[in-house]
């Protein structure tokens, strides 16, 4: 009986008791770590040579941020899907009331419909059937996944001036170009976040570049950030990823 008052006042939570033995249920809480990371970016001007650095200070979740950007790009690849493909079972394939053959005499196997699955032109098994596929995230879960995302790929950001004036050829050996100068290399994937979709010029031009992604700062896709080898991000975008990913929320 010592014991049992022990443990009782040792342990917090409601005690057990299981075949004259006191069990202690005891409340376990889990606290997620966020800090801030400063990651100093290069700044390049059009010809591609560096002239200074530009410092990020954007909040990650520490230890837990591989499974909370793990959790993010399932919630947005299960969102793109439609879920619509559909076919038809037994029961929904036309046709069917009238018996294909005889019941004997013919050597075939007893068919009492030509709708059986097993049969060419028949019902599916087991097919697939129009289906919600979206998973839900809370809002804040979401923007520290993103802004982990960033602090962790702050190696392969480099920061080049705003790209308004310089493709007015829409040309893709000028965006070919460009992209050479700023040190991308030949089979690197590239993400190239602007500030806005109304560069026409830029849009024409790369869009022929097998593996060039366009982002918009407000619009940051998880699954191009993480898939990208260098990350291009315009000089007017680093302030609104400082204002929008940084302590502020």
């Amino acid at each position: 009986m010592e014991r049992t008052v022990a443990s009782r006042h040792a342990y917090k939570g409601t005690p057990l008791v299981c075949g004259g033995h006191t069990r202690t249920r005891v409340a376990r809480t889990t606290r997620q770590v966020v800090k801030v990371q400063a990651a100093e970016v290069a700044v390049l001007n059009e010809t591609g040579e560096k002239t200074g650095t530009a410092t990020l200070d954007l909040k990650s979740a520490g230890d837990s941020a591989k499974g909370l950007v793990h959790r993010y790009v399932v919630h947005v690849l299960r969102n793109q899907r439609q879920g619509t493909s559909s076919t038809l079972t037994r029961g929904e394939v036309r046709g069917g009331g009238r018996k294909p053959y005889a019941q004997k005499g013919t050597g075939n196997a007893r068919r009492g419909s030509k709708r059986s699955p097993l049969i060419p032109g028949g019902g599916t098994i087991f097919g697939p059937k129009p289906k919600d596929w979206s998973a839900k995230m809370n809002k804040k879960e979401r923007k520290l996944a993103l802004s982990s995302a960033l602090a962790n790929a702050a190696s392969s950001i480099t920061v080049v001036p705003d790209l308004d004036n310089m493709f007015q050829d829409k040309k893709t050996k000028t965006v070919v170009g460009a992209l050479s100068n700023f040190g991308v290399e030949d089979g690197e994937k590239v993400l190239l976040i602007t500030k806005g979709r109304d560069n026409e010029g830029l849009y024409l031009g790369g869009r022929n570049i097998p593996k060039l992604c366009f982002n918009v700062m407000d619009n940051i896709h998880i699954y191009d950030l993480l898939n990208a080898d260098k990350i291009l991000m315009e000089e007017s975008v680093v302030p609104y990823i400082q204002e929008k990913y940084s302590d502020s929320f």
